[in-house]
């Protein structure tokens, strides 16, 4: 028992040492690879690539790159933990304010800057190359938020009927806000066109009214700030029923200068830290960048504000702007659009919607009648859906996001930066990964913002890389470890000075080609340097690497390999043993010179016990018969030989039922087992049982079936159990046979009686059908013969009267 646990342990050992070559083989190729000259140069190799600073690490021959590789590899090369040097990533939370919790109507008045929404508020990441930091960003809506809203009404002369309504938007939009949040303010601004032809008429009188007939219509402008942002709706609705229609001479409007004035002037327009909402009313289409140059505008938009007395300046001399730097200004000042179009345009607005981030499409009535509703349903739209965002990331940074929103919904990639349908006091939570794929060229430290679409609140995250070990902060400048001084030691190597080069800083470039270092570097009696698997520098073989990072030349001369030794099986030393210097040390229990011999006896044991039924020798974990009858991996079979059932057939047959062959000499010849009755074959031993066991079914002197099992147990006592009572053929049944046969006959006679009587009616038919068919044919017996004269004549009297 003690020998069959310590061949499990040697075993589950080997499977361990290949599991790990393998292993490492897999994770330490990139350490190997990046050929990395210090430990900083390591580390950013890969996650799991660690640097040994142990001194005496290196074996002849060995580079100082090998000091870098995979952190499970230099363990088993003898570097110990505390040597290895393997910085790890962290974060670490700055500012983690709590999310708001209020209700609507609560006495708590807190002003905007102190609601939070979004948790947590400032983080640092320390990333290390090909490490990804993770944090989890929680983001709910607060009841009772701010809105600040502006409304940007198109005052073309289309619009006539649409501004009799919004005269009296402020106070009825108030009512309906008032019920989502307690702090709404409102203002209003309005836009025509470019002062300039083609876009409207430049002639004196039209620049006076542009309306025909007697419309009374004010002079065209491109945009002009009505109303700052105010809380007193009746004001909106006094100043904006001041304002008159105006016209220009094409469809498409100049709403985008419009929307730039508003986003980018935040003083004069009065934006606050709150929800911003830009409605943009207009039932025509609009123009964009490039449009200007018809009217010989061709000076990009700048994106800056040029409001003098609240009316924009330069639109004859901007052109207008893009649509993406539209996005980019509205995103950077956290407005969210809602588009107030007419049936007509929708198609287009909704095309516009999919380019601008978190806008809304609304279809306004003629008249403008439903823009309240309108503003509220898009409000609501907006409101429901939360897209984080990210700034402008480093050089080799990459982030990913993952999304837990209501109901079990989750997401990943573009789909994990945004959870809908989110109501007020709905809490949603995004896992962001963060990563570095390499290192800044200065190390300098980088930040990164993070911010829901759409809202002022953001994270703000301090990236700080890992590209040096911490030992290089230890090193020892001009330290007496690099031969007098000539490089710094630092991680248990040695950084040469400029000028220096070998492991240990002993040569100055000009000594490297020396023919004098070259014979250090040769074996006795030999022309080849380095054994031609390295290169001589400074007198000392530096071993050549090879493609595959786990086969590796060493040895002061480069002579020695670990992928040369012999193979078994297709596995150097047999997967057995391990190849030192292209030998093969072999692992307990093997031998060989390719670890193929294996000196675990237990392949060779027979069921009975006996290493190969005592009929050969154990060679390397198999069989060698010395009896040539014998075969099989442990001597148990014997083509030639009787079988177990047929040799004690007679024996037991003769003992347990009195008969066969031997039964005259059966208390001589038979008394060699111990044998059982049974009552039954369900009784006989079943196959399970430590000792071999044979079931055996043979017929007896009387063709009767009988059944048995012949086993040898661990002592060498054959045991026979045996059915009492075997299965002999039962004669067959006279009158039954009799009955049938007679049975038989008279049926079959029947049957030939039937068709017989059968045949007979069908062909008496047929005659008779034949007959009356010639019959048919026979005219000539129905005519009158010519010649024939009857004998017989008749005289009738005239006279005569017949009474």
């Amino acid at each position: 028992m003690a020998e069959t646990n310590l061949t499990l342990l040697t075993w589950a050992g080997i499977l361990c040492c290949l599991v790990w070559s393998g292993s490492a083989q897999q994770g330490g190729s990139d350490c190997i690879k990046a050929n990395a000259k210090s430990c900083g140069e390591c580390i950013q190799a890969g996650p799991n690539c660690g640097w040994c600073k142990k001194t005496d690490f290196l074996q002849e021959g060995e580079p100082t790159s090998a000091r870098c590789d995979d952190l499970a590899a230099l363990k088993s090369k003898g570097c110990p933990e505390q040597d290895i040097e393997n910085p790890r990533g962290s974060k670490r939370v700055l500012e983690d304010r709590e999310v708001t919790n209020r209700k609507i109507g609560a006495a708590e008045k807190l002003k905007p800057e102190a609601i939070t929404q979004i948790q947590p508020q400032k983080l640092v990441l320390q990333l290390r190359v090909g490490e990804p930091q993770t944090f989890s960003l929680k983001f709910k809506r607060a009841e009772d938020y701010p809105i600040d809203l502006y409304y940007l009404m198109d005052l073309s002369y289309s619009m006539k009927d649409d501004l009799e309504n919004v005269k009296s938007l402020g106070t009825a939009l108030m009512r309906e806000m008032e019920k989502i949040t307690s702090d709404f303010r409102i203002g209003f601004g309005s836009f025509v066109e470019k002062t300039v032809m083609p876009y409207i008429s430049t002639t004196p009188a039209k620049l006076r009214n542009p309306c025909t007939g007697d419309q009374n219509c004010t002079s065209p402008f491109s945009y002009k700030n009505v109303l700052s942002l105010t809380s007193e709706g009746n004001k909106f609705n006094e100043l904006v029923g001041k304002q008159h229609i105006s016209g220009n001479l094409d469809s498409p409007e100049g709403g985008f200068d419009a929307i730039m004035q508003v986003a980018v002037c935040g003083d004069q327009i009065g934006w606050r830290n709150v929800t911003r909402l830009l409605v943009f009313s207009t039932d025509a289409g609009f123009h964009f960048a490039g449009d200007g140059k018809l009217g010989g505008i061709v000076l990009p938009n700048d994106g800056k504000c040029h409001l003098e007395n609240n009316m924009y300046t330069m639109s004859h001399y901007y052109d207008y702007p893009s649509i993406a730097h539209l996005v980019q200004k509205l995103s950077e000042n956290n407005i969210q659009t809602i588009f107030a179009v007419t049936e007509e345009f929708q198609a287009v607005y909704k095309e516009l919607k999919n380019l601008i981030p978190k806008s809304a499409v609304g279809t306004l009535s003629s008249n403008s009648s439903n823009v309240i509703q309108l503003i509220i349903d898009a409000y609501n739209s907006l409101s429901s859906e939360v897209i984080l965002e990210n700034s402008k990331l480093p050089k080799g940074v990459t982030i990913s996001y993952k999304s837990y929103c209501k109901n079990g919904v989750n997401d990943t990639q573009e789909d994990g930066r945004k959870c809908s349908n989110i109501s007020i006091g709905d809490e949603v939570r995004f896992e962001i990964n963060v990563t570095a794929n390499e290192c800044p060229k200065k190390g300098q430290n980088e930040t990164i913002k993070i911010k829901p679409l759409g809202f002022t609140e953001e994270v703000e995250i301090g990236l700080q890389f890992i590209c040096e070990c911490m030992c290089q902060s230890e090193g020892e400048p001009n330290s007496p470890a690099c031969h007098d001084g000539n490089g710094t030691f630092e991680c248990g190597a040695c950084r040469c000075n400029e000028g220096r080069i070998g492991r240990l800083c002993e040569c100055s470039t000009d000594e490297v080609n020396s023919e004098d270092m070259d014979a250090y570097c040769r074996r006795e009696n030999s022309t080849e340097i380095c054994s031609n698997n390295g290169e001589c520098i400074c007198g000392q073989c530096v071993c050549k690497k090879r493609e595959n990072t786990n086969e590796v030349y060493s040895g002061k001369y480069c002579e020695c390999d670990n992928f040369n030794c012999d193979r078994s099986n297709g596995l150097i030393c047999g997967g057995n043993g391990i190849c030192k210097c292209r030998v093969c040390e072999c692992f307990p229990n093997f031998t060989g010179s390719a670890c193929d011999c294996s000196l675990d006896t237990t392949p060779c044991l027979a069921a009975n016990g006996q290493i190969c039924n005592g009929r050969g020798t154990c060679e390397c974990g198999t069989c060698n018969c010395t009896d040539p009858k014998f075969q099989g991996p442990t001597c148990e079979m014997c083509q030639t030989c009787l079988g177990v059932c047929a040799e004690h057939k007679d024996c037991v047959q003769c003992r347990a039922f009195d008969k066969g062959e031997k039964k005259e000499t059966c208390s001589q010849e038979c008394m060699h087992f111990n044998m059982t009755r049974v009552e039954s074959r369900d009784k006989l031993p079943q196959p399970g049982q430590p000792d071999p066991l044979s079931h055996c079914k043979e017929k007896d002197v009387d063709d009767c079936w009988f059944y048995f099992t012949y086993s040898v147990n661990s002592n060498g006592e054959a045991n026979v159990h045996v059915v009492e009572t075997p299965e002999c053929p039962s004669g067959p049944d006279i009158i039954p046979i009799v009955a049938g046969v007679v049975a038989g006959i008279v049926l079959i006679g029947l049957a030939l009686l039937l068709i017989w009587k059968l045949l007979m009616i069908i062909h008496d038919r047929r005659e008779f059908a034949k007959f009356e068919k010639e019959k048919m044919n026979a005219k000539w017996d129905t005519g009158e013969n010519p010649i024939y004269k009857s004998a017989v004549t008749t005289v009738v009297n005239p006279k005569y009267e017949g009474k």
